[in-house]
């Protein structure tokens, strides 16, 4: 009976090719567009770590206090003095201490000129925490974190560059007219959003990073951040002196990550957080409540204070979205008046026997094949879409929109549903028709 239905579709199209392809414009326009934005959107909004981001968490400590933090949120980032008694405390089955330092590279073949390089300082685990992927090697060890160890990870980009892609492990690297063994190379790493450094790079969707040194060892270097350093106004002067006085301020500039693997994890971590708190308040170094947060990656990457994901891309969404309901509405007027003009022969049919039933499967398949069709006109202009959307949206972002399986279904799926949703109306219309009328008038 099906495919009954769907041979009436075709010759129903047939007759009234210009509303057809009308309809079907306006459905793969509006599905096309839907589309081209949902997959940025998808791209931004994108979990970045799905099997784990439930038990790695920022820890925020309020070294403000409430007359100068932001709505009552703890600073993102932490001063020395939390971040080193974070280190040091091993609360968590794992814990990494991030700021964005740049190096010079000084490159042993006498005709490549020294050229700078970002990196990030970090502590041993976070490698083993963000599950990074290595080419060759691995990362350094604790002790090697004690010791201050002049080691370093590069990226298998900085490798090619350097040593022409061959394991490097074991050679040697000259940063800052400072030679470093390197003990791993990444291999093609790039998590996008780079979360566990946002605030460190400002870009959470720019490059990666080429250089992870141990965390000590920068500190050691005195290498000042390239990243986001922010004061209290009442607790010390921004213009800082000297190393030491950074180191002993209340300035935050180091991001803390702690891996948490079960909620009562969660719970004992966040309890010492806040006896960690009330101790520097009954030290007098705070004079205010313990003011305390944990946030998993989601919620840190939706902080309201540095949105990761891009405001425009959001807006887009809810524009395309309000564009194909527009769409739909025509659709809804255009499917109306090509049903209607068949009232004779909805009036033939029920006087032939025809159910109501069989009126709205008839009608409904025939929605559903316009809307295959608008599907694949979609699917076409999506494909089209997706080649200039770094012209509207940022790069970084656009770089990772992709019309893959998934999207390629769901731009079919939405314009076949859409249409039978616009059908609906139209179809009951179709189906109060009184045959004894219609019979009456064309007789």
């Amino acid at each position: 009976m099906l495919t009954y239905y769907f041979d009436l579709a075709l010759r129903s199209c047939r007759r009234s090719k210009a509303l057809t392809a009308l309809v079907v414009v306006l459905m793969g326009c509006g599905v096309a567009t839907c589309m081209v934005t949902f997959a940025v959107f998808r791209a931004a909004a994108a979990d970045p770590i799905p099997w784990k981001s439930n038990q790695l968490f920022v820890p925020q400590i309020d070294n403000f206090g409430p007359a100068h933090n932001w709505k009552g949120q703890p600073p993102v980032l932490l001063s020395y003095i939390d971040a080193k008694a974070l280190l040091q405390a091993q609360q968590a089955r794992r814990q990494v201490l991030i700021y964005g330092s740049k190096w010079t590279v000084l490159p042993n073949d006498v005709r490549q000129q020294p050229f700078p390089q970002e990196g990030d300082a970090v502590s041993s685990d976070f490698f083993a925490m963000f599950d990074a992927r290595f080419r060759y090697g691995g990362g350094w060890s604790a002790s090697d974190d004690d010791q201050r160890a002049p080691v370093v990870v590069i990226s298998s980009a900085l490798n090619q560059k350097l040593f022409g892609g061959t394991d490097s492990v074991g050679r040697e690297i000259n940063l800052d007219a400072h030679v470093y063994r390197i003990v791993g190379v990444l291999d093609d790493w790039d998590p996008r959003p780079r979360y566990f450094d946002v605030m460190s790079t400002y870009d959470a969707f720019g490059h990666p990073r080429q250089l992870y040194l141990p965390f000590s060892r920068a500190i050691d270097l005195q290498k000042a951040t390239t990243g986001e350093f922010y004061c209290s106004t009442n607790t010390v002067d921004p213009d800082l002196p000297d190393w030491s006085s950074i180191l002993h301020s209340e300035c935050a500039w180091i991001a803390a990550w702690v891996e948490l693997p079960t909620r009562a994890d969660v719970a004992h971590y966040h309890d010492w957080l806040s006896n960690y708190a009330a101790e520097q308040q009954h030290l007098d170094r705070f004079d205010w409540p313990p003011n305390v947060r944990l946030s998993d990656v989601m919620q840190w990457l939706h902080q309201d204070n540095f949105n990761v994901i891009p405001k425009s891309s959001a807006l887009s969404v809810i524009v395309s979205v309000s564009f194909l309901l527009i769409c739909l509405v025509n659709v809804v007027g255009l499917m109306l008046a090509r049903f209607m003009r068949r009232a004779p022969e909805i009036g033939v049919r029920r006087a032939l026997g025809a159910s109501r039933g069989a009126i709205y499967r008839q009608f409904l398949v025939e929605a559903a094949a316009i809307g295959l069709a608008g599907g694949v006109l979609g699917l076409l202009l999506t494909a089209l879409g997706m080649a200039g959307i770094s012209k509207v949206f940022e790069p970084e972002i656009a770089r990772l929109a992709q019309l893959d399986a998934p999207l390629f279904l769901l731009t079919v799926l939405v314009a076949v549903l859409a249409t039978l949703i616009a059908a609906l109306y139209p179809t009951w219309r179709a189906a109060q028709v009184q045959p004894a009328w219609q019979l009456k008038v064309n007789g």
